[in-house]
Formats: C-alpha cells, structure tokens, sequence
C-alpha cells in the first residue's frame, strides 16, 4: 500500500509541476510573441530593397528611438521630423507609436525624395535628409 501511495503523490506533483510550467509558459509566451521592435514594423512596412537605406537613416538619425529630441533643433522621433507633431498627419499617437512613426517617415522619405534608398544617398551627402 505505502508504494500506491507514494506514486500517487509523486504522479500528483508531476501533474501539478506540469500545470505550473504550462500556466507560466502561457504568461510569458504570448508577450514575448508580441514584442515587437521598432525594427521588425519597418520590416513589416518598407519594402525588401528599400529597408537598408530606410534603416540607415533611422538608426542615423535616432538610434531606432522613439522619444529621441534632438535638443538644438526639436527635431522629434525616429525620422526626427521637424516639427514633430507634422507626424500627426499619420496617426494622432505620434510622440510614442513606432508604426505611426515608421509611415510616416516611409511616406515622407517617398514624397520628398522618391524613396528611401534615393533619401539615403541625399544624407551620405549632406548628412540629413
């Protein structure tokens, strides 16, 4: 009898054991698969031959943040659009949404220069864009 029993309670702390792994793994997974980096949106918005240059003036221009300020200037986020609030025209959550951000430097870097790759041969020579 005491052999039943402590395989019961062995099998029952496996269960419990596997429970808690299964509970945690729940938690942590579905916020690890839904971290995504101001890097991977633009991956996911600029296409393939144009993100090199794309990330080039970001990385650049803000390191990839999104609250950079350029403190002369006041220039503001990824793109360092001046003024900032000029990236409200893509979303009204511009000080802080990477994707707001990252449209609307895609959508800028096109008008103004006809697109990123073009944009980054502009700022190897001028050093801004």
């Amino acid at each position: 009898m005491p052999v039943i029993t402590t395989r019961m309670r062995k099998s029952a702390a496996l269960l419990v054991s596997a429970a808690g792994i299964a509970v945690l793994g729940a938690a942590v997974a579905p916020s690890a698969a839904f971290a995504e980096t101001p890097q991977s949106i633009a991956a996911s918005i600029v296409p393939a031959n144009q993100l090199a240059s794309f990330d080039q003036i970001i990385t650049h221009e803000s390191g990839w943040n999104v609250t950079a300020t350029n403190p002369s200037s006041g220039a503001y986020g990824l793109a360092q659009a001046l003024p900032g609030n000029k990236m409200a025209s893509a979303g009204a959550d511009w000080q802080t949404n990477p994707t707001t951000q990252i449209k609307w430097a895609y959508d800028y870097m096109n008008a103004r220069y006809g697109s990123p790759n073009q944009a980054w041969d502009y700022w190897q020579i001028h050093h801004n864009y």
